[in-house]
């Protein structure tokens, strides 16, 4: 069982909150179902998966493709993140407009992140174990980074301080990517999910 939010502020993400079957030996959660998120309006097909960790106080992100983008369904398996998406598309009415979700191993939550949204985390203990279904491969020709603490998306990050990778901390602002030629358009994107998911906010 699971229920599903999308966020009324942001069209596009969707929180999945599982069900965690637990006892006196640990827990037990379903990862992933295709016909069950297929029925949500989600993808049902994911070609790669990625596994992080990270200390506490690690910000990974703002990743995203461009081009080939990638769709991403994001869970902690073990600790505690602060999940970021940001609509990125040029002409969408949410330009630049974020959302930000706590995952945790014992919350069950998931984020599905859609194509050409970047997405990031900040890491909440210490480990955490992130793990990423794709909708596309990674290509490292197409890599972009949106800087984590641009002032004109202004995420409400918890840490002010967060350890960065170099790359990262050499992230470009939405207005540069944009005269750039580096972000996609909005309307371009197939994996976008169309409907299935009980509107609601969620933090």
């Amino acid at each position: 069982m699971m229920n599903v939010k999308t966020f009324p502020e942001l069209p596009g993400p969707v929180l999945i909150e599982r069900r965690l079957y637990a006892d006196s030996r640990g827990h037990f959660v379903e990862n992933y179902h295709a016909e069950r998120y297929e029925q949500i309006g989600l993808p049902s097909r994911f070609v790669q998966v990625n596994c992080s960790r990270s200390r506490a106080g690690v910000l990974r992100g703002l990743h995203f493709q461009h081009p080939q983008p990638q769709g991403k369904l994001v869970s902690v398996t073990r600790g505690t993140a602060f999940d970021v998406a940001v609509d990125i598309r040029i002409g969408s009415p949410c330009f630049g407009r974020w959302i930000a979700v706590r995952l945790s191993s014992d919350n069950g939550r998931q984020l599905y992140v859609p194509p050409d949204f970047a997405h990031g985390f900040l890491a909440l203990s210490d480990p955490v174990d992130l793990l990423y279904q794709c909708t596309a491969p990674y290509l490292p020709a197409a890599e972009r980074t949106l800087r984590w603490d641009d002032p004109d998306v202004g995420i409400d990050w918890p840490q002010e301080q967060p350890l960065l990778s170099d790359k990262d901390a050499l992230g470009s602002t939405l207005a540069t990517l944009e005269r750039e030629a580096a972000l996609p358009s909005y309307g371009t994107s197939s994996d976008i999910p169309s409907g299935g998911a009980v509107m609601s906010g969620a933090a």
